[in-house]
């Protein structure tokens, strides 16, 4: 097997799944960055606006057009922070938390699912050939990006 059968395998796997995901977010009405701004109040509880674009990387004023989104569909709401009077706190709703616990739970079904049938040691073995080529393309990309950034700037 080659490096080739292995990235074209990668590259119909993705394509499988994004298209899975956008369409079951798009059957609750959302977008994969509101759901992972939700995935992320879902496992660490409740952030300010500021940690949630550090978060998932977009600038304070992306986030806030995000929470807003999220509020006026009522998923999320803000709420005045505790200590500091300058900030808000941004929770799940109920009906927040009822879809990240919904969305979670299908998660947990579809990882064991994708498994089944296989051995314990197969499992092992995958988990451990996908962490290395998840890390060997991060190497890649980044060393490229260097690259690219080397060049400019020799410009």
């Amino acid at each position: 097997m080659s490096g080739t059968q292995i990235l074209d395998t990668l590259l119909a796997i993705t394509q499988v799944l994004q298209a899975d995901q956008e369409r079951e977010l798009d059957r609750r009405g959302l977008t994969t960055t509101r759901t992972h701004l939700l995935w992320i109040l879902f496992h660490g509880g409740p952030a300010t606006q500021v940690q949630l674009a550090e978060a998932i990387a977009v600038t304070p004023r992306n986030v806030t057009a995000l929470v807003d989104a999220l509020e006026s569909t009522g998923f999320a709401r803000r709420e005045p922070h505790p200590t500091d009077r300058r900030a808000v706190l941004v929770h799940l709703t109920e009906r927040g938390l009822s879809i990240m616990e919904t969305m979670n739970a299908e998660h947990t079904a579809l990882g064991a699912d994708l498994i089944e049938g296989l051995d314990e040691e197969t499992v092992r073995t995958a988990q451990r050939a996908l962490d290395h080529v998840r890390a060997r393309l991060e190497e890649l990309i980044a060393a490229h990006e260097e690259r690219l950034h080397d060049e400019e700037a020799a410009r």
